[in-house]
């Protein structure tokens, strides 16, 4: 069993940066993967960013690509995802999520997942 928890969203004007924090809890030493999703009313999840416990490669959607930087602290059981250059159709909730299968990062199949956090990028 694994717990996330996120933290870090608010309101930003576009062209501004936030940076987002994810603090996994339990049996962390099963984590293969962690990564971000985001979630818009009407609208399937989609994958932002994930991350390998392990190694660190880095994972991104095309559209974030350059402007996102995915990261974390296996140690600390910290990931974390700073967000430049924001624009209004970043907003969304972002969740963290976890996985302990080995697979393809991108694939919405993770273990465990956050409650959200709430994005608003205003123009």
């Amino acid at each position: 069993q694994v717990q996330v928890v996120e933290s870090g969203g608010g309101l930003v004007q576009a062209g501004g940066s936030l940076r987002l924090s994810c603090r996994a809890s339990g049996r962390t030493q099963s984590i293969y993967a962690m990564g971000w999703f985001r979630q818009t009313p009407g609208k399937e999840r989609d994958f932002v960013a994930a991350i390998t416990w392990m190694g660190g490669d880095a994972f991104y959607k095309e559209s974030v690509r350059g402007r996102f930087t995915i990261s974390r602290d296996a140690d600390k059981n910290m990931l974390y995802l700073q967000m430049n250059a924001l624009k209004p159709e970043d907003t969304a909730v972002y969740v963290c999520a976890a996985r302990n299968t080995v697979s393809l990062v991108s694939e919405p199949d993770y273990n465990y997942w956050g409650q959200g956090t709430q994005v608003t990028v205003s123009s």
